[in-house]
């Protein structure tokens, strides 16, 4: 039923806006006029009903465009003669006059009909250009927002990925960075266990294994650990006065077995002003860089811890003469999940001592270099 009735409305629609239905409503009003006009036709003169004439040409121009405005105006030319020029009720013209008022009449009827239809004309080629800007504007709103959708889409599917390829890389990580300490603990757990007879000095090295790969193991719960803060965003440090040439002995000392083989030197004075940081986190940042250091490079590496400070800043600097980082992976170390060419490992460490450094308000990179690599940091000094 409504297609039925939509039918007809655009029937209905062409036939109002269609040349016969303009020649329609001016013959209409032409013959309105006239059967209004008749009965004063002798008192009034032939320039009142040719003005009231005009009308029905202009009503035709409007509705039905310039030839239903050319057709009223001979309909209204033939009625005016006909009615309103003596002698009356037939076409005749007996005087010049007449012949004149009938020509002019005709011209300004088809003058005035013709502009009001261009102007018609005009005006619907307006309102058609403002139609189809309307539509174009629409559609390029509709598409903006089909291609926004899409982006969304494609960003949601592309952290899917980076999701998956992360968790991938994650299991690969603990799968690889817990198995060595766990499988040191295991094995020298079984000996002790099963009663083995070590010499006491043999006995207190493995012990002190043991405890190593237990403070390894610990380092390697702390990053993923740290990794979680990092995502969740609450990862501010809790900041004091801190020595830095104490904290760096510490940790040099503390992983002596770690950096086995390779000569550290520290260069960093006792009389360097303190630095304002939390203790725990540079602490995790100091151990994450040897450690990366101890991974990447063969033994007999020179390994130089140096700081100094620069303006309102503590720099420091981590050394190595190994096989440096190619150019192309630079960009990429600070990420999650990133190892190098040559690791075995995907690793967090590099990008929780960003995260770490970022949080304290100082800044980390790698300089370039065509050999070794020298990893570079600043934090905030104290007061």
């Amino acid at each position: 039923m409504r297609a039925h009735v939509s039918g007809r409305g655009r029937w209905g629609a062409r036939w109002r806006g269609s040349t016969a239905y303009g020649t329609f409503v001016g013959v209409a009003l032409t013959a309105a006029a006239t059967a209004a006009l008749i009965p004063f036709r002798h008192g009034t003169s032939r320039a009142t009903p040719a003005l009231i004439f005009v009308l029905p040409v202009v009503a035709a121009g409007v509705l039905g465009r310039r030839l239903a405005a050319l057709v009223t105006a001979l309909a209204a030319a033939a009625v005016f003669s006909f009615a309103f020029v003596p002698p009356y009720d037939r076409v005749s013209i007996n005087q010049p006059e007449d012949a004149a008022a009938l020509v002019v009449f005709l011209v300004v009827a088809l003058v005035v009909g013709t502009l009001v239809a261009f102007e018609a004309d005009r005006r619907q080629a307006a309102e058609e250009r403002s139609d189809e800007m309307r539509r174009l504007f629409e559609r390029n709103q509709e598409l903006i927002e089909e291609r926004e959708r899409l982006r969304e889409e494609a960003a949601q599917a592309e952290l899917v990925g980076q999701i998956a390829e992360q968790r991938s890389a994650l299991l690969r990580s603990v799968s690889h960075d817990l198995r060595t300490p766990l499988g040191t603990i295991q094995a020298v757990a079984s000996d002790l266990r099963d009663g083995t007879a070590y010499a006491p000095e043999t006995r207190d090295l493995l012990l002190e294994l043991v405890a190593e790969e237990a403070a390894r193991l610990n380092r390697i719960v702390t990053n993923l650990l740290s990794m979680s803060r990092i995502d969740t965003g609450s990862f501010a440090p809790d900041r004091q006065a801190v020595a830095l040439d104490e904290l760096v002995s510490e940790r040099v000392t503390q992983l002596q077995r770690v950096l086995a083989e390779r000569m550290v030197i520290i260069e960093v004075p006792s009389d360097l002003p303190l630095i304002s940081a939390d203790y725990t986190q540079l602490d995790q940042v100091i151990s994450n860089l040897l450690e990366n250091v101890a991974r990447h490079t063969p033994p007999g590496t020179k390994v130089v811890i140096h700081a100094a400070a620069v303006g309102s800043m503590m720099e420091v600097t981590v050394d190595d003469d190994g096989p440096g980082i190619p150019a192309d992976l630079r960009a990429t170390v600070f990420q999650p999940f990133h190892g190098g060419h040559d690791s075995s490992s995907t690793g967090v460490g590099l990008t929780i001592c960003r995260s770490i450094i970022d949080a304290h308000g100082g800044a980390i990179s790698i300089d370039p270099s065509e050999s070794g690599t020298t990893i570079r940091f600043t934090v905030p000094l104290h007061g």
